[in-house]
């Protein structure tokens, strides 16, 4: 069972498992190839969508801010119209029939509002007179009713101003002096959608109508006034001014604000060249139909007219609902974009900086430590080719692992001093048996029979008694390594986890001296000495055993059910009980392929005995009769991979402790459940034979 305890080794790199260094160095260097550079693309990621979403937050509050302003002058339309129309000035001449005079105060009060025109209309939409009219017709005729008035009448609200789109003759009725404005020829623009038209003759105006009331209050006229948005240049570099005051943007970036009808630019103070506005391109297919064929705000990056702007667009609505035009602000992406590449690459450079330096440190700090253990096991190894002369040597490292180091030095001068003595005292027994022999050389064959058997029963107990004294002089330095490596670990503490699998494989070498040591008192005393026993926390090997066999849980569906209560504790070997539990785990597990429940059971004895009860059930078919019969007999099972060795060998390492297996099904034990249940009772104390095989017991810890 010991290749199951080297499993996660098996699975990583040979250059990985075969090297302390390349650990040592693999721990230090991981975090900061792979975590560090996953860290810093994390950031970067993070970072640009970050900046990303602060410059659509700025365009965003620019768009409100425009927003704003539109609405305030759309209201001044309104409110400017209404006031004119409820003024005192106008019903006095207007009241007299003075045309003239209402034909001056028209054209006083549109310069005043900034209005492109005011009409005066009768009722049934025949002009009265208006301020662009060269002179004003006599009072007693009317004119004729305006091409088109009764259906922008019929279509424009009296209550407030409103945004129409106009065809030709509509505008020319209304104001004949702003033709020029409305006459745009179409540029052809990248990316915008196809179109058969090559000049854009309608207008975008925000246009109101109020009624004017006489002293009865009955409507007597109707007032119109409004403001051509199509080329109005000082209308949208106000509102550049105001979105983008001198000053606002970093970094050489500029500001633009646009007035579009349906796609087309109708004023913007975008370039086309050095000095020509780029008045009549048209906005990409993308953002028409984002825009005006959904209904939808535009926040994004965007290519306007010849170069990429962080824009916003968003529709304009007529009275009636419908998406007429669209107002958009942006500003020049590209030195922001510089200011983030920018900014990116100072990040990664300064993560550069500090992988390196964090890489040279973790290197040193690794070398201090691996190359004592490298000294070490280069001396291990030549010791074990033939060369008992082989040392350590001076180690520069003042720590703990320093420390093992010259003890591991010390323990090789026991073991060799030791040897050459063995040594010596063998050749002597040989120079005096042959010095016996020669002088028995004339005894009869019996008396040589005789003298075979003492020399032999003299060796024997030489060897025994050199045996023994080795074992003792060695287990004294394998102490004390096993002491320094205790203290190693308790002063490093949470320090000493990237070379916890070295120390463990100290300790396991450690561990396999002292069964060295064992099996060589065993040799000397077969009747005296069982083993190397512990007092055993069976919980806890029961737990390290779930380890060991947890890759075939991992292939299952079992799930494991643990019921540890045993307080007391097994005097038994450790790595015997461990080959035990995991013996009875993996029978369990074999007997559950579809799956099932594997209950791990321990309780103090109750038998009368001191001692540990530990359970290992299944939830599988259970036991036979026949199959209970021979359980346990030498070359029986029940598998066809297995060699029926398993449990017999099982039973012979609990036993010699004096404990005890029995196998039985769940059903029999009052369970209502099926499957079997393999029951371990052990001693706290080992009973071992004193006076041969079939003498006294008494309890004896190794």
């Amino acid at each position: 069972m010991r290749w199951l305890a080297r499993l996660p080794a098996a699975l990583a790199p040979r250059w990985l498992t075969h090297s302390i260094r390349n650990k040592l160095l693999a721990m230090a260097l991981l975090p900061l190839l792979v975590v560090l550079p996953l860290l810093v693309g994390a950031l970067l990621i993070w970072g640009n969508a970050a900046y990303d979403r602060l410059l659509i937050t700025k365009v965003r509050s620019d768009l409100a801010v425009a927003r704003g302003y539109f609405e305030q002058v759309l209201s001044e339309v309104g409110s400017g119209t209404h006031a004119v129309a409820a003024s005192h000035a106008l019903y006095q001449p207007l009241q007299r029939r003075d045309l003239p005079a209402v034909q001056a105060l028209l054209a006083r009060e549109s310069r005043r509002l900034g209005f492109d025109f005011i009409n005066l209309y009768q009722l049934d939409g025949r002009l009265i007179t208006a301020d662009w009219l060269p002179s004003a017709t006599p009072s007693t005729e009317m004119r004729t009713p305006a091409h088109g008035a009764g259906a922008i009448h019929a279509r424009v609200s009296t209550d407030q101003a409103n945004l129409a789109r106009l065809e030709p003759a509509e505008l020319l009725a209304l104001a004949p002096h702003l033709a020029p404005r409305i006459h745009i020829p179409l540029i052809p623009t990248r990316s915008a959608i196809p179109t058969t038209r090559n000049v854009e003759d309608r207008a975008l105006v925000m246009l109101a109508t109020t009624p004017v009331r006489g002293a009865d209050g009955n409507i007597v006229a109707l007032l119109r006034g409004g403001v051509l948005l199509n080329q109005n240049l000082p209308f949208i570099d106000h509102i550049n001014r105001i979105v983008y005051p001198e000053g606002s943007l970093p970094f050489g970036s500029h500001g633009t604000a646009t007035l579009f009808m349906d796609d087309v630019r109708i004023t913007t103070n975008v370039r086309l060249f050095q000095d020509e506005r780029a008045i009549g391109t048209r906005v990409s297919q993308a953002v028409r139909e984002a825009v005006l064929t959904h209904g939808e705000t535009w926040l994004d990056r965007a290519f306007v007219v010849n170069d990429w702007y962080v824009s916003a667009y968003e529709p304009l609505l007529d009275a009636a609902g419908e998406r007429t035009g669209m107002l958009y602000v942006g500003y020049l992406e590209e030195p922001f974009r510089y200011v983030k590449y920018g900014m990116l690459a100072l990040i990664v450079g300064i993560f550069l900086v500090v992988m390196v330096l964090a890489a040279l440190f973790s290197l040193r700090w690794a070398r201090s430590i691996f190359r004592p253990l490298e000294q070490m096991n280069l001396t291990m190894q030549r010791v074990e080719d033939g060369d008992t002369g082989a040392r350590v040597g001076l180690v520069t490292a003042r720590d703990e692992i320093g420390a093992l180091a010259g003890h591991l030095d010390e323990l090789l001068d026991v073991i060799d001093e030791k040897t050459r003595a063995l040594q010596r005292w063998a050749e002597e027994l040989d120079a005096k048996v042959v010095e016996r022999t020669q002088e028995l050389a004339q005894s009869n064959a019996s008396l040589q029979q005789a003298q075979q058997q003492l020399v032999k029963s003299e060796k024997l107990a030489a060897i025994g008694q050199l045996t023994a004294s080795v074992a003792h002089e060695i287990n004294n330095p394998i102490a004390v390594i096993q002491g320094n490596l205790d203290l190693m670990r308790e002063t490093l503490g949470a320090q000493a986890t990237p070379v916890k699998a070295e120390l463990t494989l100290l300790d396991q070498q450690v561990e396999r001296m002292r069964l060295i040591v064992t099996q060589l008192l065993q040799y000397a005393r077969p009747t005296e000495y069982a083993g190397y026993v512990e007092a055993m926390d069976v919980n806890q090997t029961l737990e390290n055993s779930l380890v060991l066999v947890a890759h075939l849980l991992a292939r299952t569906r079992i799930d494991v059910e643990r019921d540890l209560l045993a307080t007391a504790r097994a005097g038994v070997n450790r790595q015997e009980l461990q080959q035990v539990v995991i013996n009875l785990m993996i029978n369990a597990i074999q007997a559950m392929p579809e799956g099932g429940r594997l209950r791990l059971r321990t309780r103090n004895r109750e038998d009368g005995k001191t001692g540990v009860l530990l359970e290992i059930s299944d939830s599988g078919p259970g036991l036979s009769e026949r199959v209970k019969e021979r359980l346990f007999r030498p070359f029986f099972t029940t598998k066809n991979d297995g060699n029926g060795l398993g449990l017999w060998i099982s039973v012979g390492l609990v036993e010699r402790y004096g404990g005890s297996i029995e196998g039985l099904n769940r059903r029999e034990l009052g369970e209502a459940a099926d499957g079997a249940v393999f029951r371990v009772w052990l001693l706290t104390e080992p009973l071992v034979p004193q006076d041969g095989p079939t003498g006294p017991m008494e309890a004896r810890r190794a």
